[in-house]
């Protein structure tokens, strides 16, 4: 596949991801902070589960994406028992990286915006060289 294939097949997907809060998503629950509320590592997770999703009609057989990068706001905060969604939507494609620009909702209510770049790669290739990293360290 060229290159321009391969952006014009990614650029401008779209994945959405939702959840409601639960005591295991808190910043305590997460060791992220003392309170009650969506932990910022619970907040990255919905949104890399969002970009999964986004890519999930587009990935070929054989392929998978990994996240390499994240950068996010969080900007407010979600209590227990709140719906929140992200939503993710491909921006940018260089080479084999995706640029995913999320943002997160309560309701209306803006609670965590940023990016997050994943990179398709080759499943088995991948997987080949993480077992050969693991073992490296053994």
């Amino acid at each position: 596949m060229s290159t321009e294939q391969f952006s014009e097949k990614y650029l401008g997907v779209v994945g959405m991801s939702g959840m409601s809060v639960r005591q295991g998503d808190t910043a305590i629950a997460h060791g992220s902070g003392d309170v009650p509320v969506l932990a910022t590592p619970q907040v990255i997770a919905l949104a890399e589960s969002a970009t999964v999703a986004a890519l999930l009609e587009c990935i070929e057989q054989g392929e998978t994406s990994v996240g390499i990068r994240v950068e996010f706001d969080h900007i407010s905060t979600a209590s227990i028992g709140a719906e929140v969604r992200a939503i993710a939507t491909c921006t940018k494609v260089e080479n084999n990286r995706l640029t995913f620009e999320i943002e997160v909702h309560e309701q209306e209510r803006l609670i965590a915006r940023g990016l997050v770049i994943r990179a398709v790669v080759d499943r088995v290739s991948f997987l080949a060289k993480a077992a050969a990293q693991s073992l490296s360290h053994q």
